[in-house]
């Protein structure tokens, strides 16, 4: 044979060989955070259809009431309830966020600083159904102290979260709770369709991280899957280490004040929040950012009927992150707070044994307060920070 065309002919065979070669095992060559991104379901497309909250009867008779909220609901929605545990939701609060879902299903809502004076929220669902929440953002460790409080195995959704060694390693602190493919919902193990990216959401483009969704349905369905409905696999009840608040129904008319405002400035304007009272529903309204917070699906302003303010120690987490910018909170211990509502101000204390137990929130002659029946939002501010009450 001739001699050029052998030299061809290996060389043909040689680049057929690299290339199956490469087809064959490059997946198990690419480094690990790469892995992650090409496994992930969620990646492959997104959901376009909006997923409507559950609709309950609302002509029965309004005897059930929730231990999240104290708010009475018809017998059909306990039936539903009963049959899962509390849900926390991560949302993020960044502006290109906004107007987020479901916030305002929510039966209890926490709020603080993460990176570069952003605030973010902790959602958690109960009683309520949402439908679509979102964008989904990243777990931080302090966020894990509070879905901590609410009995035995919490379900935590979230998308990734600050897995930097250190203090403020919330993905490592998961594991270390034992919370990995059981009650943690990370996105990155369930994927799509659960969760699901939409990128016309917002109605203007977006990066990407702003993009994240998820159904509050669909996220108990794998709760489900996994053996975790309102009893664990192993038949105990999630509320069986659970520490309900006290409630209280709201003051006549007549004896509620006519307004009252508090804003709180956070890092600056886009993010400064100011409640504002309305005597007549006894809620409290939300500006954030020198506009009302509205809610992308309802369309309807976000509410609250108590704020709870607590100072807590801040720190930076000093773990090597960039820019240092990993923060603590001083979850654990006591601590100042204040408490609004009823159109109305309580100077208060706060306490809290360890991880697992409740903030538990008293006057200053040391009896627990009784919340107004309705949702909670609470506000965690370092320790020194400004509000103004008007």
């Amino acid at each position: 044979m001739n001699k050029k065309l052998l030299i061809l002919l290996s060389i043909i065979v040689f680049l057929i060989a690299a290339g199956a070669s490469y087809i064959l095992f490059s997946k198990h060559t690419v480094a690990p955070e790469e892995q992650t991104a090409n496994s992930n379901p969620s990646n492959l497309g997104k959901v376009t259809n909006d997923y409507d909250a559950l609709e309950f009867d609302p002509n029965l008779p309004k005897t059930e009431t929730c231990p999240l909220t104290g708010v009475k609901y018809g017998k059909d929605q306990e039936e539903w309830w009963s049959t899962h545990r509390p849900l926390g939701v991560m949302i993020e609060n960044e502006i290109d966020a906004r107007p987020q879902s479901g916030i305002n299903a929510a039966d209890v809502t926490y709020e603080t600083l993460a990176e570069g004076g952003i605030t973010r929220t902790l959602n958690v669902f109960y009683c309520q159904d949402a439908g679509i929440v979102g964008p989904v953002r990243s777990a931080r460790t302090y966020f894990l102290d509070w879905i901590s409080e609410y009995g035995n195995s919490p379900l935590y959704a979230h998308v990734g979260g600050a897995n930097t060694p250190g203090p403020a390693n919330a993905l490592g602190q998961i594991g270390t709770y034992g919370w990995n493919n059981y009650n943690d919902m990370n996105q990155f193990s369930i994927g799509f369709p659960v969760f699901y990216r939409d990128e016309t959401r917002q109605g203007h483009e977006v990066a990407t991280e702003h993009t994240m969704y998820s159904v509050t349905t669909k996220l108990w369905d794998v709760a489900k899957s996994r053996g975790l409905t309102n009893v664990d696999k192993n038949g105990k009840s999630w509320d069986s280490t659970f520490v309900p608040y006290k409630f209280s129904d709201a003051p006549a008319l007549s004896d509620r004040p006519s307004s009252q405002i508090i804003s709180i400035p956070w890092s600056g304007p886009d993010y400064s929040v100011k409640w504002t009272y309305n005597q007549k529903d006894n809620l409290y309204y939300r500006d954030n950012g020198g506009v009302s917070h509205i809610d992308r699906d309802t369309h309807k302003q976000l509410t609250t009927s108590n704020i709870i303010i607590l100072f807590q120690t801040q720190q930076n987490a000093d773990d090597g992150y960039e820019n240092n910018e990993h923060l603590l909170y001083g979850t654990t211990g006591t601590g100042d707070a204040l408490v609004f509502e009823n159109g109305k101000e309580i100077k208060a204390t706060w306490s809290k044994s360890s991880r697992t137990d409740r903030t538990i929130i008293n006057d200053l002659n040391g009896n627990e307060i009784s919340f107004t029946v309705g949702k909670q939002w609470f506000e965690i501010l370092a320790v020194g920070a400004e509000v103004d009450v008007q």
